[in-house]
């Protein structure tokens, strides 16, 4: 006779077991809560997955000849040794701080609030590249500017210049290359002429700007260089009217030529020390002077220059009126990143704007985990000028 009776909880619990364990032909499909949990696994399989394979991508684990932002510090760090808690290129410099008035003449291109009239505080930091921190100053020492311009209501906008007429290179994989075929040798201290040579021979294009610098005339400090942006960025207006750019920090103070036969061990830090002294008797000025582009104008290489009939604008006037040593200074920990812009700037198709961002962002992460020891750049008193 057919049990028409209730099947009790353990006769339902053997019944799910078996219909678990039966043949691949009988098998039920598990229940909406099972599946929710198998997906959540997933996902989250998915994730970890995804965050290991970034850093395996960044560390270069991937592909072992990738030019990765961390191969590209060790590359620095190899050339020029690991100074812990310095950055790994323009690892010499120090803080400075000042103001910078706009006249408003920029509000045509750019709707940054930097460009509106008034005037924002900066802060800043003057360098020499390179990452030896303990490196002597010479007549031929490639200076660096870099600023974080501040306006009271956020939209800062960080940029760094160098006082070259253009760029050395490029690309990202020639920056790096140089970097090892200028590497001295130990025994001559100077680069291998061979392995300089393959390099020039491989990068016509750089022998062109090397050229081009050559011809340049380094002036006798940091207070009267001209400091230079080289990469092209574009501007957009309140209409937004877009018009590619790039900036320059040309100083108020005569300009003096340097004197190639300055003895680079005379005065280790003869270049700042020189700076130190000429704010002191008052503050220094810069005009940030925007050279706007024509059709045609190469915006994706910074080693070509652009014809010197284009439109030059003043947009103000950068003062710097105080200074300090990095140990206790403002810019220590200011990673002065080309592509931290406010509103109204936006980066041009130049690939070293991405690999330097990448690479700065690479050494700032190393040296916020190591400790800072005081650079060779003494700075007495208060450190203000004037």
């Amino acid at each position: 006779m057919p049990n028409d009776s209730v099947p009790s909880s353990e006769e339902k619990s053997r019944g799910s077991a078996a219909n678990r364990a039966a043949p691949s032909g009988r098998y039920q499909l598990p229940s909406l809560s099972d599946r929710g949990a198998l997906i959540r696994l997933a996902v989250i399989g998915l994730l970890v997955f995804m965050v290991v394979t970034s850093f395996a991508y960044v560390a270069g684990w991937l592909s072992p000849g990738l030019l990765t932002p961390a191969r590209f510090a060790d590359g620095f760090e190899q050339v020029n040794g690991i100074h812990e808690g310095f950055r790994r290129n323009h690892a010499k410099g120090v803080c400075i701080s000042g103001s910078f008035q706009s006249n408003g003449q920029a509000t045509r291109l750019s709707r940054a609030a930097v460009f509106k009239t008034g005037t924002v505080p900066v802060i800043g930091r003057f360098s020499l590249a390179g990452g030896n921190p303990y490196v002597a100053d010479g007549p031929l020492a490639v200076r660096g500017l870099g600023l974080s311009f501040r306006p009271a209501r956020g939209q800062e906008w960080r940029t760094a210049m160098i006082n070259l007429p253009v760029f050395p290179v490029g690309t990202p994989q020639a920056f790096y290359d140089q970097l090892f075929a200028m590497r001295p040798d130990p025994t001559t201290g100077q680069p291998d002429p061979a392995k300089l040579k393959a390099f020039l021979a491989a990068n016509p294009d750089v022998v062109a700007a090397r050229a081009i610098i050559g011809a340049h005339r380094f002036s006798s400090g940091f207070a009267d260089s001209t400091f230079n942006g080289l990469n092209a960025f574009r501007f957009v207006n309140d209409a937004g009217d877009s018009t590619f750019v790039r900036w320059s920090m040309v100083p108020v103070d005569v300009f003096q030529p340097q004197d190639p036969s300055q003895p680079s061990n005379k005065d280790q830090n003869y270049l700042f020390d020189a700076f130190i002294e000429r704010l002191h008797q008052g503050p220094l000025r810069w005009h940030l002077i925007v050279t706007v582009a024509q059709g045609g104008d190469p915006t994706d290489n910074a080693s070509v220059p652009w014809p010197p009939d284009r439109q030059r604008l003043d947009a103000g006037t950068l003062t710097i009126d105080h200074i300090e040593a990095e140990t206790r200074g403002g810019c220590r920990d200011i990673n002065f990143d080309p592509l931290a812009l406010p509103s109204g700037i936006s980066p041009s198709d130049d690939p070293l704007l991405s690999a330097r961002s990448a690479v700065y962002s690479q050494s700032f992460t190393r040296r916020a985990g190591e400790k800072h020891s005081p650079g060779m750049v003494k700075v007495p008193g208060p450190g203000t000028g004037g």
